[in-house]
């Protein structure tokens, strides 16, 4: 059975994210390093392979688990992918840190309010609200400004793909976030807030 567009690219985003996960796993042994490119891009096409009753793409079921993924989180494993493989330069730590916690604030907003916590639906801003249009205008022009580059590309490709219809979804949250992302966002704020009052802690008083 072969897949529509928006299918396609919804389990291309999903086939990229396994093999992004897999290569790192794999990459933490040393005595993997060596084969662990030719593992991740035989497991690419692998994943693609139609399996059960109706001949669905190993990544369809896959794809029942954890839904689509947003175009932010697919970059990212894009930009893990080349880094593992072609051994590109690691990301800034400090881009890092803002790319997720601007996800986790993101997050913590439109989640409650989405499952029905308040009286106001953040999830509607989606559907071409010009105040979250203009929200992240000025979250990438700051970020420009103070020389971060990883945050304004991120939200430039996923305004890119939500207008050209690259999903199912006609939402422009679903391009942005997605609960995998903001999980793995909120785990990296919880550690790095953590780190920072343990080293308060730890430092000796004046």
């Amino acid at each position: 059975m072969i897949p529509s567009l928006n299918n396609f690219f919804a389990l291309l985003g999903i086939d990229v994210m396994l093999c992004a996960v897999v290569l790192r796993l794999l990459s933490w042994s040393s005595k993997a390093n060596a084969w662990a490119p030719w593992v991740t891009a035989a497991l690419f096409f692998a994943l693609w392979l139609p399996v059960g009753p109706v001949q669905l793409p190993v990544l369809a079921y896959v794809r029942g688990v954890s839904s689509d993924l947003s175009i932010t989180l697919v970059a990212l494993a894009c930009l893990a992918l080349w880094r593992g493989i072609f051994k590109g330069p690691p990301v800034r730590d400090r881009e890092k840190a803002l790319l997720f916690f601007t996800t986790t604030a993101g997050g913590v907003l439109l989640y409650p309010l989405a499952l029905g916590l308040g009286n106001w639906d953040a999830y509607r801003l989606g559907w071409g609200a010009p105040g979250l249009w203009l929200v992240l205008l000025v979250i990438a022009v700051v970020a420009r400004l103070k020389k971060f580059w990883l945050l304004p590309l991120l939200l430039a490709l996923a305004l890119l793909a939500w207008t050209a219809g690259v999903f199912e979804s006609t939402n422009l949250w679903d391009y942005l976030l997605d609960p995998w992302l903001f999980l793995m966002a909120f785990v990296y704020c919880i550690k790095t807030l953590f780190s920072i009052v343990r080293g308060g802690l730890s430092r000796p008083p004046v």
